[in-house]
């Protein structure tokens, strides 16, 4: 559905009134049928031989993902990447505001980035709670990242996102979404190995 909502935003900003199963399907490199399965999950929301009204699709999508909010977002760790991420512009019109920033760098407490002010990790439970935090953003080192995955679930946070290079543990009420930039270079590496040894 993320992926569908991303194109559809494309397509409206093209624009674009109506949009087929066929194009959404080349857009993405899917079939119709499982553009139109997909959404069928969901319901109805366009007709045969008709298509599907951007605007109402997208609206629908909103809805279904939890975009027709603003999500509170902690970030812990204003490394080099916490700082892009704080610096990123695209977050806060896409529905994710970031709320705070955490680290245990004294040399960065205090200071701004991104318009948000770097709070001692030690403030991390207080500042969830008083600010309605929804959602945490790890890009603490590897050693210290289960720690503060950890600290996050006991503050009550049910969605981490970890930058982390490591398989972290949580309760399956937590929903953990791991990015490795490293994994995925190796995985295409692979990629590239097996193309030259056809």
């Amino acid at each position: 559905m993320p992926s569908y909502f991303r194109v559809l935003s494309l397509l409206e900003e093209e624009n674009a009134e109506v949009v087929s199963s066929q194009e959404l399907g080349k857009r993405l490199q899917m079939t119709p049928a499982q553009i139109r399965k997909d959404l069928s999950y969901f319901g109805k929301f366009g007709k045969q031989g008709k298509g599907y009204n951007v605007s109402k699709l997208l609206g629908e999508l909103r809805q279904i993902l939890g975009l027709d909010r603003e999500w509170s977002v902690a970030l812990i760790g204003v490394g080099r990447l916490g700082r892009a991420l704080l610096d990123y512009g695209e977050l806060t019109p896409r529905g994710f505001k970031i709320a705070a920033a955490f680290d245990i760098d004294p040399q960065q407490i205090g200071k701004k980035v991104g318009g948000v002010v770097i709070q001692d990790v030690a403030e991390l439970a207080n500042t969830v709670k008083n600010r309605g935090i929804d959602i945490g953003i790890v890009t603490a080192p590897p050693s210290q990242a289960q720690q503060v995955i950890d600290c996050l679930v006991e503050c009550g946070i049910k969605a981490i996102l970890s930058y982390a290079p490591l398989t972290a543990r949580v309760p399956k009420d937590v929903r953990l979404r791991e990015i490795d930039p490293v994994l995925a270079l190796q995985a295409m590496t692979y990629h590239l190995k097996c193309l030259g040894s056809s």
